[in-house]
Parts: C-alpha cells; structure tokens; sequence
C-alpha cells in the first residue's frame, strides 16, 4: 500500500498523481495550463502541498446522477 506522510509540505509529479488519483499526462495538462503551480528544485519539480489542495478544491463540482 502507498501512503504519503501528512507532514510532506511538497510532493513529487509522481507522489501528486498516486495521492489525487490522476495521470501524469492529466497533471502535466494542468500545469501547462497554470492551473496547478509546481516549483523546481534542480531538475527535480515539486508541488507545494498547499497549491495542491486548491487546485482540487478550484475543480468543479459534478452532481450529475447522483
């Protein structure tokens, strides 16, 4: 079982798709898009735990069927 530490402030491309349960190619399409900030260390991109949550939380709701 994967399990991220809550205390982690950044996350990796990788760490970010397996905790929100989305692709790299979708996540890549975000950041190219601006709507999910990353920053760089080296050649490593990071994904502030913070900017994280409100790119989930800026998503739209989809009540349909429900």
């Amino acid at each position: 079982m994967f399990m991220i530490e809550h205390s982690h402030m950044a996350l990796t491309i990788r760490d970010f798709c397996r905790l929100y349960g989305v692709g790299r190619t979708f996540a890549y399409s975000e950041i190219a898009a601006g709507r999910l900030p990353i920053r760089k260390a080296g050649r490593r991109t990071l994904i502030v735990k913070s900017d994280a949550d409100a790119w989930l939380h800026s998503l739209p709701h989809n009540n349909e069927g429900v």
